[in-house]
């Protein structure tokens, strides 16, 4: 492997997504920054200008690099969540582009359940308005910590200062109210004009932040991810029947929180056996260390019965263990939630059946209030519920660790994932 494949594997990755209203210009945005940053490939390039010039527009339109559907194409909207990946020489990023509209709230909230942070775009000309506010409230409750609100558009109100004051202070005094996002950044920008995204305008002499980019390069995400709770869930026992490897037996997933070595005295959840961990293999070798988000193969010192589903933990600060759930759900389904409804909860590596105990409330998310007269869930709702499952889980509150602090429920009978939750 080259050197520079090898620099590219080890730099620092950047999950962010992006949410607006309609017509606030998130795919312009995205397609500005692939543009401007030299990300995307002259085929690309002409593909959009071609289809532009179909379409009798004046200029290239950026937004073509996203809208990949054909129905967002002919209306112009984001229907669904559209994944991209760049890189510039100092990280790599995968945007996840989500929809604006009210009735795509469920995909949103899946574009952004693994972001390390949320650019939500605010038009110059309207200010923070109810999507703004719905966006921010999604955001919090799927604890992105980052949070960059665009004020796009500045060039349709004369990239005036007092435009950009009025929405910064409107946004901060809704924003206090939450507890998750650690850091807003405020950013004047006109995506269709290039101005802030990837280089300063010249435009706005009286803004003196970093561009978006500039601002992306360098935000420190290491504190995001939880590296105190050692949380292995087993995804699959390796058993090689092969003479070389006759007596290997080897625990592989993914690290959920903390950091493992060998040597480290663990604990198996739920059993409560310990052990030691022998050795921590990867397909390039063995480390010295794991954690999140790294994929490995653990061998422990002695032999136990260990099988999916069961959890490797430090002993001195193990997970909740129960069967009595609460947590915070956006319903994904057509069919409605309905208290004593039977599901299929499904959690790190572990799937059991669960009962919706209670409805406790909707939120209605462009005031925060709690609705608690109309407990049918229906799409797109979100509120909280108690739930009851026929085993035991493993589990963290997601403020804690979004990995074992979050689930998906499935309709037993059509196998579609009809809600997820955030236990709390």
């Amino acid at each position: 492997m080259s050197t520079q494949q090898t620099d590219y594997l080890d730099m620092d990755l950047l999950r962010f997504t992006t949410a607006g209203s309609v017509d606030d210009g998130k795919s312009t945005l995205i397609g500005r920054l692939l543009y401007d940053s030299k990300a995307i490939f002259e085929d690309q390039l002409e593909s959009v200008k071609q289809a532009s010039e179909n379409r009798g527009d004046l200029e290239v339109d950026l937004a073509l690099l996203t809208d990949g559907l054909k129905a967002e194409r002919e209306q112009g909207i984001t229907i669904d969540v559209a994944y991209r990946y760049f890189a510039t020489p100092k990280r790599k990023f995968i945007i996840a582009d989500t929809p604006g509209h009210i009735q795509y709230t469920r995909n949103m909230v899946t574009g952004a359940s693994t972001a390390n942070l949320a650019i939500i775009l605010v038009d110059a000309r309207k200010g923070v308005i109810e999507q703004t506010c719905r966006h921010a409230f999604i955001a919090n409750l799927l604890r992105i910590q980052h949070v960059v609100l665009c004020i796009n558009k500045m060039d349709l109100v004369d990239y005036k200062q007092e435009a950009y004051d009025d929405i910064v202070k409107s946004f901060s005094d809704f924003a206090s109210r939450f507890d998750n996002i650690v850091s807003v950044e405020f950013i004047p920008i006109s995506a269709l004009k290039g101005d802030n995204v990837v280089h300063k305008s010249t435009e706005m002499p009286w803004y003196e932040g970093a561009s978006l980019l500039y601002y992306l390069e360098n935000v420190y995400i290491g504190s995001d991810a939880n590296h105190v709770d050692a949380r292995f869930p087993v995804q699959y026992v390796i058993r090689p029947q092969t003479e070389e490897y006759h007596d290997f037996r080897g625990y592989a997933g993914r690290v959920a929180g903390g950091v493992f070595k060998p040597g480290d005295d663990v604990q198996i959840l739920p059993s409560g056996f310990s052990s030691k961990i022998k050795e921590i293999h990867t397909m390039n070798g063995t480390l010295d260390e794991a954690f999140n988000p790294n994929s490995v193969t653990m061998t422990l010192e002695d032999n136990l019965d260990i099988s999916r589903g069961d959890m490797i933990v430090k002993p001195n600060n193990p997970p909740e263990n129960g069967q009595d759930i609460e947590a915070m759900i956006c319903w994904f389904s057509e069919k409605p939630l309905v208290a004593r409804g039977k599901y299929v909860l499904r959690h790190t590596t572990k799937e059991v059946k669960a009962l919706v105990s209670e409805v406790r409330y909707k939120v209605n998310i462009n005031t925060l209030h709690k609705i608690e007269d109309d407990l049918e869930f229906r799409q797109n709702d979100i509120g909280r519920i108690s739930l009851r499952t026929s085993a035991p889980l493993l589990f963290d509150s997601y403020k804690r660790n979004r990995i074992t602090g979050s689930f998906i429920l499935i309709d037993e009978f059509s196998n579609e994932t009809v809600g997820v939750g955030m236990i709390v």
